[in-house]
């Protein structure tokens, strides 16, 4: 594939992405009539299967990484040039951005609202950690032993991972700067972008790390 499609499909993974999150959020709250716990899982839902869908028709064009941290893994793994990665991130932020803006106009919101929910303290940066360092863990794992799983693998992670953590697993550093532009249930506050961008920055490298050592065969030493 050549480089420009490969950033398309980045692109537009990352775009359909946040479009599912955020939409399905604004929806979720309006109908849940003030349950959390119902809008939370109808955010959830959504974001799992989209998931599942785009890494399926994606993957083989630019290996559908949606996500800068998991381009750091790669890049780090050396199996993505630099000067790519720096065009894949690029792509990976314009793409949330754009998916943001897609599903406010769908749903009538202001085109850019910043969030006002605050996301910050020491359980919610656990909680991203946790949530970067599995997704890592997972997608590294099912690439060595089942790489045709990705997908369903990575979606059902998300899945659990927005119940299990505290934070509800933002994961991705590209969704993270997206989600503050809109200040709806699945926003974040601004002020709080760069503290998750740097958690998730170190979880990526330390998973990509300890999952470099954990899945090493004898035949591969």
């Amino acid at each position: 594939m050549t480089l420009e499609r490969r950033l398309m499909a980045e692109w537009l993974g990352t775009f359909s992405l946040l479009a599912t999150v955020i939409g399905s959020g604004i929806m979720a709250e309006r109908l849940a009539d003030g349950n959390v716990a119902i809008a939370l899982l109808g955010n959830t839902i959504p974001t799992g299967a989209i998931l599942v869908v785009l890494i399926t028709i994606f993957g083989p064009i630019s290996g559908a990484h949606f996500n800068p941290a998991v381009t750091l893994s790669f890049v780090l793994r050396k199996e993505i040039d630099r000067k790519v990665a720096v065009f894949y991130v690029i792509s990976q932020v314009f793409g949330a951005i754009s998916g943001v803006i897609a599903a406010h106009v769908m749903f009538e919101h202001p085109l850019i609202d910043p969030s006002t929910t605050m996301r910050s303290g020491i359980g919610q940066w656990a909680g991203e950690f946790v949530a970067t360092f599995g997704l890592v863990g997972t997608i590294l794992a099912c690439i060595k032993a089942r790489p045709a799983a990705v997908p369903m693998a990575v979606g059902l992670y998300i899945t659990a991972a927005y119940w299990f953590t505290s934070s509800t697993s933002f994961a991705n550093p590209a969704v993270t700067i997206a989600r503050g532009f809109s200040d709806t249930f699945a926003g974040i506050a601004p002020t709080d972008v760069m503290a998750f961008l740097g958690v998730q920055c170190i979880a990526a490298i330390l998973a990509t790390w300890f999952f470099g050592w954990l899945l090493l065969e004898e035949n591969d030493a």
